[in-house]
């Protein structure tokens, strides 16, 4: 597959993401994904003012000179948190610090003089997040306000993504000026950081993110993902829930739409997910479909309650969202989620099954 450039943004950009258990000798980093097993070594790149220290998380600074090329790859990747960073790796160089250290990360983002700050972290996991509250509102709340801080100090943009996760499912659908009421842990903690980057950022992009499907199989754990091991795996039925509804968003598309409003300079709160409403059933039964198995694969569906031993923190209703906002400013190029995801299969899971 050829790597899409998705757009070109002048100046330097410091892209914060998620890691742990980092390893570094002379030549090569390792890093692990913070939610599994999976680990990548890839070379250092290393600029020679930059400090570069084992820690728990990962910073990555491009050091192209003139144009960052932000890729797809690059926003899969931060967005799914379970990543090949070597792939980060191209832009340039690479250090390391925990980015809830107020201080390590104002002085190493600071030494690198960027132009805009893209802070992507975050605990993903809502189970991890309901066992450990401390550690994620530290993560995913007090880190945010860690980039504010620093944006602030420096006078650039701050790109925070944010999640449908935020609204209490009460509603069939959400726009930009609805207000959130989050469940649990994880929700709480990323609508706090959402808050915090409204409400005391100068120039800022927040963007929600509905159900993300990206990376293919190798970095995706997401529903999408989920549903083809399964099908990999040889099961001939999947158990999906019928009382969750959603917005399915496409990285691509996404990282296209924050490009649009980066270059437009069109700062604030943005909903930021795929046309049309659906659910977790429907999305099931449209990538059956896309897969030409539907004599050959039984849905079956089932309320929350089956899976509770598994996923057993609070979860919205509905996380439907509409990209008000956008389409107000004329500025949506988010294609219908069915499109976007049978693109999604055609390009990441040919010949996977």
């Amino acid at each position: 597959m050829t790597r899409e450039r998705i757009c070109n943004l002048r100046g330097h950009v410091v892209l914060v993401v998620f890691c742990k258990n980092l390893v570094s000798d002379e030549n090569t980093i390792t890093a692990q994904a913070p939610m599994s097993n999976n680990s990548l070594s890839f070379p250092k790149q290393v600029r020679q003012d930059a400090v570069v220290s084992d820690g728990q998380f990962i910073l990555v600074v491009s050091q192209v000179k003139g144009n960052f090329e932000f890729t797809s790859f690059s926003l899969d990747a931060s967005l799914n948190h379970e990543s090949a960073y070597a792939e980060i790796a191209v832009f340039g160089i690479v250090s390391f610090l925990d980015f809830r250290d107020l201080k390590a990360y104002r002085k190493d983002v600071s030494d690198f003089k960027p132009d805009f700050l893209f802070h992507l972290g975050a605990y993903t996991d809502l189970e991890f997040c309901e066992d450990h509250p401390d550690d994620t509102y530290a993560t995913n709340t007090m880190a945010v306000e860690n980039a504010v801080y620093i944006s602030n100090e420096l006078n650039i943009p701050l790109l925070y993504i944010s999640t449908a996760g935020i609204f209490d499912g009460k509603k069939d659908l959400y726009d930009d000026w609805d207000i959130p009421n989050p469940l649990g842990v994880y929700a709480r903690s990323k609508y706090m950081g959402e808050r915090f980057v409204i409400e005391n950022a100068y120039r800022y992009l927040v963007c929600r993110a509905g159900w993300m499907m990206g990376g293919g199989p190798s970095k995706d754990k997401k529903f999408i993902q989920k549903l083809m091991k399964q099908l990999k795996e040889g099961r001939k039925e999947l158990f999906i829930v019928d009382d969750k509804d959603g917005t399915p968003t496409y990285t691509h598309d996404f990282a296209k739409n924050v490009k649009l409003l980066l270059e437009n300079e069109m700062w604030g709160l943005y909903n930021l997910v795929c046309g049309g409403q659906t659910s977790r059933l429907e999305v099931a039964r449209e990538l059956i479909s896309i897969l030409h198995l539907e004599r050959k694969i039984k849905i079956t569906p089932v309320d929350s309650g089956y899976f509770k031993d598994i996923y057993y923190a609070e979860r919205p209703l509905s996380e439907r969202l509409i990209n008000r906002k956008l389409n107000l400013r004329n500025l949506n190029i988010m294609r219908d989620w069915k499109v976007a995801m049978r693109e999604y299969l055609r390009d990441y899971y040919a010949n996977y099954i």
